[in-house]
């Protein structure tokens, strides 16, 4: 008999390729008792297992300042940005260590990446943190990503980490998030406080009626159901399905990238490809415009192609590295927009001039394209 039921709509797990996993505070600290090693070192075996199948993992972890807490006798999480910093300095090294132990079991190096909200939000910083991070995916090493708390403020926190796990899904375009909690998912009602509230296994990220269902964070945690929901709309936005299990289930990652039936999903309305151009087109300033020739305009349009500097003519604005910008034909008509690798001033210096010249004209190369067309959306 068939033991593992398996839902339309767990084939995007089963497919997927790079997965971004979040794992909360209550779990990695056994709920404030100080780092659990050996369910740490569990997850690990399970992300190790996943790499071995050909599965790219990003690993977002909380646990800095729980863990700090523990080390200086803390019993209650403190709201002071400052002590919140002091707890998060002392528990990263733990953190970091334990971790790099663990992987090194199976032969894994791991990176420490510590982001803030401005790092994500800077299009320049932006740009050089996905440019990182997939260098480190390509080298097979597992990117350990935390906030940055030790220098946070409240005005740049991201608030918590399941808004993290779903920027870094956006940024590396991954094909799913899994947040790994002390709870089954999401359910109807408070299963805390409703002994007859219902699991519910599948739904759409941008639902509504979901919100009403969400109840507030644990003493450790700044997240509860309702950040977890905020994550998987905005992971939807790039296109990437969520799902919300408990992390104390066994071989919880093996199973749900086996299909498994666990926890709740949460799916995107549209593709991966299509709601990340839907986000460039509708969610950033431009900062300048690129004027193209006609062969540039027709590759753009008939075949979604980059942007080469052989095919820009002429540039306007004062634009960075990372900034949106306008791309027109020389009679001015919109063609497209996205995301720059070059500023104007060194954007101007390539003007018709073939990729394999870039770094003898600069003295460096950023990439072979003046914008990539991941970053590009035609209008």
């Amino acid at each position: 008999m068939e033991t593992k039921q398996q839902a339309g709509g767990r084939k995007a797990l089963t497919g997927a390729r790079r997965v971004v996993v979040k794992i909360g505070s209550a779990l990695l600290t056994n709920d404030g008792r100080g780092l659990d090693e050996p369910a740490i070192g569990g997850w690990v075996d399970q992300i190790a297992a996943l790499h071995l199948a050909g599965v790219e993992v990003v690993l977002v972890s909380s646990g800095a300042v729980a863990a700090g807490m523990v080390r200086l006798g803390w019993q209650v999480r403190p709201s002071a940005v400052h002590e919140l910093q002091a707890a998060a300095a002392v528990g990263q090294n733990g953190l970091t260590e334990c971790y790099e132990g663990h992987f090194a079991r199976h032969g894994l190096l791991t990176a420490q990446v510590l982001l803030t909200h401005d790092d994500l939000s800077n299009r320049k910083r932006y740009l050089n943190a996905r440019s990182a991070l997939r260098t480190l995916v390509d080298l097979r090493v597992v990117p350990v990503i935390n906030e940055n708390d030790t220098v946070v403020t409240d005005e740049i926190r991201f608030g918590d980490n399941d808004t993290l796990g779903a920027l870094v899904a956006n940024l590396l375009e991954a094909d799913a998030l899994v947040i790994l909690t002390d709870q089954e998912g999401l359910y109807d009602a408070d299963p805390r406080h409703n002994p007859a509230a219902t699991l519910i296994h599948e739904g759409r990220a941008d639902d509504p009626a979901f919100t009403a269902m969400a109840g507030g964070g644990g003493a450790l945690g700044r997240g509860g159901m309702a950040t977890k929901l905020q994550a998987a709309r905005l992971a939807a936005r790039s296109g990437a399905c969520t799902v919300i299990a408990s992390g104390r289930q066994p071989e919880v990652l093996s199973r749900l990238v086996a299909g498994e039936r666990l926890g709740t999903l949460l799916s995107p309305d549209q593709a991966p490809m299509a709601a990340r151009k839907r986000w460039l087109a509708g969610q950033l300033q431009v900062r300048g415009s690129l004027t193209l020739d006609a062969g540039a305009v027709k590759v753009l349009q008939s075949r979604g192609s980059s942007l080469l500097p052989v095919g820009v003519r002429a540039v306007s604005g004062n634009f960075v590295r990372g900034d949106m910008v306008l791309c027109v034909d020389e009679q001015g008509r919109r063609i497209a927009k996205g995301l720059v690798n070059y500023g104007a001033e060194d954007a101007a210096r390539l003007l018709g001039k073939p990729s394999h010249q870039i770094e003898a004209i600069l003295g460096f190369m950023e990439a072979p394209e003046l914008i990539h067309r991941d970053n590009l959306v035609v209008l």
